[in-house]
């Protein structure tokens, strides 16, 4: 179960994309279509790796939906009765209306993946994918895109891409390369998320921004690393900057691509920089609220 959904139920606290984006916490149903499948094997991913395994048989698009939802009904059926979470939060959160996809593998390796964004749209749900950007035949394939798509930059380099992302594919730089230059002609709003991991990859807020300036996203995602989950079998709490350096990293590469600081989450760890008067609200941009 999501963090954030449990706090948003019990505490009222909500993660950084409700405060961003204007979706709800405790109706965000995170999930990935191709578990533990990736072409990087990250530093600061929080999955096991070294598990990867070829699926042999991929679930239709609407039955996995629907088997999805019903999940997380079963995921959330304590909260019932508690006298922390509200029945009007409880009965919506039985009822998501968000989809996250990504978590602990390369969603866009899901071969139904335009049809599945195609039953989430149809049933009136946000969708929000996340791609480690490597496959750029894949994006260019979909027939429907996500409402939002953010490709992570975990570099601003070649050579730290090879340290940090550990790619098991030879060609990786060019890949993510090639989807950065493809994201302006997409239809659909776009992020860049920048992983930050202190003494690692964060440094050159001017190549960062260089990449930025390819993709010409709508928005910039700088968000630090979290010792969380695998990951810790390889960094250290060290590694975790502190949020003033994200805030302080952030500023250098909105001043390289003239983008201010629109919003920030501390607990999140996570600075949003864009222009000025862009609607951030996605449900309010799709009429979806």
């Amino acid at each position: 179960m999501c963090h954030w959904l449990k706090e948003s139920l019990i505490r009222g606290r909500t993660c950084y994309k409700q405060d961003f984006y204007g979706i709800e916490s405790h109706r965000c149903l995170q999930m990935t279509p191709a578990i533990n499948e990736c072409s990087h094997q990250c530093v600061f991913c929080w999955r096991v790796q070294g598990k990867d395994f070829e699926v042999k048989e991929w679930a239709e698009p609407k039955e996995m939906l629907d088997a999805l939802i019903q999940r997380q009904r079963k995921l959330i059926t304590g909260f019932k009765g508690d006298d922390r979470c509200t029945a009007e939060m409880y009965e919506e959160a039985r009822n998501p209306n968000q989809v996250a996809i990504s978590l602990a593998g390369e969603p866009i390796t899901y071969p139904y993946l335009s049809d599945f964004l195609k039953e989430c749209h149809s049933r009136k749900m946000m969708t929000f994918l996340v791609t480690n950007g490597t496959y750029p035949e894949r994006m260019e394939a979909l027939d429907t895109l996500p409402r939002q798509l953010y490709v992570t930059v975990a570099a601003p380099d070649r050579e730290t891409y090879g340290k940090v992302c550990r790619p098991k594919i030879d060609d990786g730089w060019e890949r993510i390369r090639r989807t950065l230059e493809m994201l302006p002609s997409l239809d659909t709003r776009t992020v860049i998320r920048h992983t930050l991991v202190k003494g690692l990859n964060m440094h050159s807020p001017e190549k960062y921004a260089e990449l930025d300036r390819i993709a010409d996203p709508d928005l910039i995602e700088p968000k630090g690393y979290v010792f969380v989950g695998g990951s810790r079998q390889r960094l250290t709490m060290d590694c975790m900057p502190s949020f003033e350096e994200i805030r302080d990293f952030s500023a250098e590469i909105g001043s390289e691509t003239g983008t201010e600081i629109l919003k920030e989450k501390e607990d999140s760890r996570v600075v949003l920089l864009g222009h000025p008067g862009i609607e951030l609200n996605v449900m309010k941009l799709y009429g979806l609220q």
